[in-house]
């Protein structure tokens, strides 16, 4: 019984590798599918909380042409979102920014889940 609960937990442990891998790199090496998804973290500057891959506006029109512009030129990801960022300001993404004040908003939820998991193993090993 001990051997089927630890070839579970490998399952899951190998389910859970597999899904962060394919989720940390959602593009594939072509331009457009790097176009689609650099357009999905970038924020329409008219707009309330959408992307400009949803926008209509012309502002997301314009930065969704240079996004594709600067993707044919061969920039990195990294250098486009840099440059939008600089162009735009820090809302211009839609994740928080990961320096200063924005590490907060990646770190407390995380560290609220450790609390909660310790808290699961606590409860579980006083039964």
């Amino acid at each position: 019984m001990r051997i089927l609960r630890s070839f579970g937990l490998w399952c899951v442990a190998f389910v859970a590798v597999v899904t962060f891998a394919v989720v940390l790199n959602p593009h594939g090496s072509n331009a457009s599918a790097r176009i689609a998804h650099l357009e999905t973290l970038v924020r329409c500057p008219a707009c309330d909380d959408l992307s400009v891959a949803v926008s209509n506006a012309t502002s997301a029109i314009a930065v969704r042409d240079e996004i594709a512009t600067k993707v044919h030129q061969g920039q990195s990801d990294n250098k486009i979102l840099t440059s939008l960022e600089s162009a735009y300001g820090t809302s211009i993404l839609l994740s928080p920014p990961t320096s200063g004040l924005g590490v907060l908003l990646w770190v407390v939820p995380l560290l609220g889940l450790v609390i909660l998991i310790a808290s699961a193993i606590r409860l579980t090993r006083r039964r």
